[in-house]
């Protein structure tokens, strides 16, 4: 039997894949389409992201193939310089197209042990007590223990499962490919400069080898959004808003999305889980959709792990659901603010004339900013200290770095007194004696994702915490 299977081969499903293997767990991911896509929808990686791939050893490898940008705040498509001393080692955005992301994930899933097989649709699943029996397109059968759900918003386990997906259907549709143009580029960078003022879902921006992404607002919402656009209707919308279509042609690729905006009622049934865009779907301000998947996949790998592996303590796989599903109400609500500020119509302009004014206040800048990019998930693990229920950002120790100790995907115990022990949870829990001049605390406990379950000094108050987040000591 297999340990999990997941379907969907996208960045969620491939990070699940590699954070289960961490743990020994036999996986199988299960992609209905025979090669991955061509098309780019996610540019970049945020900073919680960038310090989920430094925690796991992936960080150089996306560094070689992205470029860090400055980190700024553009809530809404309003520009602001960073805050000085964000929590972060990784000050930056990194740009990097998702069909190298699915590519870097892929190889490290495999690298990690995970098969994946393409062209393996998924079309329906029954459980009972055991696990889950999925049945293909072809026929086939497969057994596991449980299955995660990654296959986005349009998720076919979703709907096997008849989970609710409430929210706000489409209103608006976006065109999106990329494509050349024939028009000069001072032309294009002039027009699309005088749109934007006013119009932020529009734009042509110039790729390094010459041609362009092209992003225009559709006629109206399509039937079927898994229907990709012509060229001639992206033609005929660019003439709409500039007046011109600048020559565009010869198309690589052309897809289409919408603002929908839409929260599972709930992330688990029985053995079946879901995570990423099959759980929540939300316009693309800010560049949030696939970063939150990642995380989801951060948070529910080691969860799912120790379940398998007989030491989850009770309701540790439920925290998945209960973490993860209020960071992404937060990131629709965002989503919908940032979409009603950059209409056109006179209200939500006299906001967003405001809003411009209130981001020159660092406060307001900082909490923009920390929220897009996730620095600012705290779990809620009760009353205590500053840091207990967020992640911890890599601090430098005197022997090395925190995060090259978070290689494993273990519990880390740092510990600055040298006073302390895991003894009955060393199978689950890294102890290492060190001091950073950057840490206020005597010691931190780590789940393996990196979130802070413990600050103290005092052994007899550690053993709660790890008797909570790791099971009973052996």
């Amino acid at each position: 039997m297999i340990d999990v299977l997941i379907a969907g081969a996208g960045p969620t499903g491939l990070m699940l894949a590699a954070e289960l293997r961490l743990h020994g767990a036999r996986v199988l991911v299960l992609e209905k389409e025979a090669e991955p896509p061509k098309y780019v929808r996610s540019l970049g990686l945020h900073v919680r992201s960038i310090e989920v791939m430094d925690q796991r050893g992936l960080l150089e490898r996306f560094l070689a193939n992205g470029k860090q940008a400055p980190l700024g705040g553009f809530f809404a498509g309003i520009t602001t310089p960073a805050p000085d001393r964000l929590d972060t080692a990784h000050g930056y955005v990194l740009a990097i197209p998702q069909t190298t992301t699915d590519r870097l994930l892929a190889e490290h899933a495999v690298e990690a042990g995970a098969e994946i097989r393409r062209g393996c649709e998924l079309t329906g699943l029954s459980q009972d007590g055991d696990g889950v029996t999925a049945e293909l397109a072809d026929g086939t059968r497969l057994r596991s223990r449980y299955l995660v759900g990654c296959d986005g918003g349009r998720s076919t386990v979703r709907k096997l499962l008849g989970i609710g997906f409430p929210g706000e259907p489409a209103k608006v549709e976006t065109l999106l490919g990329e494509m050349e143009a024939d028009a000069p580029v001072e032309t294009v960078n002039s027009v699309v400069a005088k749109i934007r003022e006013t119009l932020k879902g529009f734009g042509l921006g110039q790729l390094p080898d010459g041609a362009y992404r092209v992003v225009v607002p559709a006629e109206s919402v399509s039937e079927d959004r898994s229907v990709p656009p012509t060229i001639e209707e992206v033609r005929q919308q660019l003439r709409v808003y500039a007046g011109t279509d600048f020559g565009v042609h010869s198309p690589r690729w052309l897809s289409r999305f919408t603002d929908a905006t839409r929260l599972a009622e709930r992330y688990r049934s029985g053995r079946v889980l879901l995570a990423g865009d099959a759980a929540h779907v939300h316009p693309p301000m800010g560049g949030q959709g696939l970063n939150l998947g990642l995380q989801d996949a951060f948070n529910l790998g080691w969860k799912l792990a120790a379940d398998l592996g007989g030491w989850a303590p009770d309701g540790l796989l439920d925290s998945y659901e209960s973490e993860r599903r209020p960071v992404a109400a937060d990131v629709l609500d965002n989503t919908r603010a940032q979409a009603v500020l950059m209409s056109t119509e006179p209200g939500p302009q006299a906001v967003r004339r405001l809003m411009t004014e209130l981001v020159k206040f660092d406060e307001v800048n900082r909490y923009l900013i920390e929220m897009i990019i996730a620095t600012s998930v705290r779990y809620d693990f009760g009353e205590g200290h500053d840091l207990l229920g967020k992640r911890l950002r890599d601090v430098t120790l005197e022997r090395g770095r925190l995060y090259e100790l978070t290689r494993t995907g273990r519990g880390l115990l740092l510990d600055q007194t040298g006073q302390l022990s895991v003894a009955g949870w060393a199978d689950r829990v890294d102890h290492v004696v060190d001091v950073s001049e950057e840490l206020d605390a005597p010691a931190v406990l780590l789940r393996p994702d990196g979130h802070v379950a413990w600050v103290g000094d005092d052994q007899r108050d550690l053993e709660d915490p790890l008797s909570r987040w790791f099971g009973p000591a052996n």
